[in-house]
């Protein structure tokens, strides 16, 4: 009987000690979870992850969807086959910012309409290609702050009688797919005719062959088309704001967080007045 008891006292004493040790050891996990959650409220911005920048760095390039075919902002030239505006300039920064050198990046060629789904494929990184934040849009991508404002206007051959947005009833007005002027456009002026192109070189090619009175779009990009050939100038003033962001995926937030991140940067250390300055020969507007 002795013998039995003494083996369970024994069992009881091991029972009991590993039992102990077991809760020391849930005690300090918890203890050190609890302080990494108190003295942050969430993880050091050095250990957050984001899919996107990630595979960046892994492939050692981005890869940035922009506009072939808008002078100013993205345009091919097709003696050299180098792409070259503002929003490339803006491009290249934020390739030198991610991975220290501005030549580490691709472009592809990306149009209003095909833009976001050649994002969700994941064939392109960003979009930084002349696209207005809007509700709609943040459904589908994350946008950066602004980093461009621009407005919708009117591109007309000089001497048309159209003056402003009212003149247009009756007229045939062209514009892009996907792009946000064509719905602009049938709310400002309700009953008007609208001929939607693939791209800007489509439209503004169909309203120097007459197949329509005229072309509207935001103003950056008129501006552009104007200074290729000075017979079509801008009219009727800005009658929307088009702010413009970089897009990325959507759920990425921790991605959209570093392009913010990026542009104040850009911003504060004078390049991007220096990048805004050379396309449009004056500081940007405050």
């Amino acid at each position: 009987m002795m013998k039995k008891s003494w083996k369970k006292a024994l069992t009881l004493l091991v029972v009991s000690s590993l039992t102990a040790l077991a809760l020391v050891g849930c005690g300090s996990s918890s203890s050190t979870d609890n302080k990494t959650t108190s003295d942050t409220g969430t993880k050091k911005t050095d250990t957050v992850s984001s899919a996107t920048l990630d595979a960046i760095k892994k492939r050692d390039k981005l890869i940035a969807g922009v506009k072939f075919d808008t002078n100013l902002f993205g345009l091919k030239d097709p003696a050299t086959g180098k792409v070259n505006g503002f929003d490339i300039d803006i491009a290249k920064a934020l390739a030198k910012d991610i991975l220290g050198d501005e030549n580490k990046i691709e472009f592809k060629e990306v149009t209003s309409k095909t833009r976001i789904p050649m994002l969700d494929k994941g064939d392109i990184d960003v979009i930084i290609a002349t696209m207005t934040i809007n509700e709609e849009r943040k459904k589908q991508v994350n946008f950066s702050d602004v980093y461009f404002k621009a407005g919708q206007s009117l591109l007309v051959k000089q001497g048309s009688p159209i003056k402003t947005v009212d003149d247009l009833k009756g007229k045939k007005v062209l514009a892009v797919k996907g792009a946000t002027s064509v719905k602009n456009v049938k709310e400002k002026s309700p009953g008007v005719e609208v001929l939607e192109f693939d791209n800007y070189a489509e439209a503004f090619t169909a309203l120097k062959s007459g197949k329509g009175d005229a072309l509207t779009t935001d103003n950056a990009i008129l501006m552009g088309m104007s200074q290729q050939d000075s017979s079509y100038v801008l009219t009727g003033g800005l009658f929307t704001d088009e702010p413009y962001g970089i897009a990325s995926k959507h759920g990425e937030d921790e991605f959209t967080k570093y392009l913010n991140t990026f542009l104040k940067k850009i911003n504060d250390n004078g390049d991007y007045a220096k990048i805004y300055k050379q396309w449009f020969k004056e500081d940007p507007k405050k």
